[in-house]
């Protein structure tokens, strides 16, 4: 028997979030290849089993620029990262799963791709759709 529309799993969605310690040495150049093809495969499997949202790799904090806009409304900008710490998003993955436990799971299975650790945080629901 067909399931009905609404009662059909609805799929959260999920930040995968690879984070970067400044000043670690980097992998040598082979060692990030392997880096780059295991992320590659873990990504082409996201995007197979429905789980893709979307993903990107950042660029060092040191080449961020934080925009404020102040309460008389004039807009400051300054170099660098917004927080002052040692560990900065180095990048992500958007992923779609049934639960925490598999949002966890795809997370694994990047921290293995990537050689990081991987920080899983859900994103908030859109109160229209409750």
């Amino acid at each position: 028997m067909p399931v009905a529309h609404d009662e059909e799993k609805i799929m959260k969605q999920y930040l995968l979030a690879v984070h970067m310690v400044e000043g670690q040495e980097p992998p040598a150049p082979e060692a990030m290849q392997k880096i780059y093809a295991d992320v590659e495969v873990f990504n082409k499997r996201l995007q197979a089993e429905g789980a893709w949202v979307f993903a990107g790799g950042l660029y060092p904090a040191d080449s961020a620029t934080v925009v404020s806009v102040q309460a008389d409304g004039k807009v400051v900008t300054t170099d660098g990262p917004f927080a002052e710490t040692k560990e900065h998003l180095g990048g992500f993955w958007v992923v779609k799963a049934a639960d925490l436990d598999a949002a966890l799971a795809l997370a694994a299975d990047g921290s293995r791709a990537c050689q990081g650790p991987v920080e899983v945080r859900p994103f908030q629901e859109d109160p229209a759709e409750q």
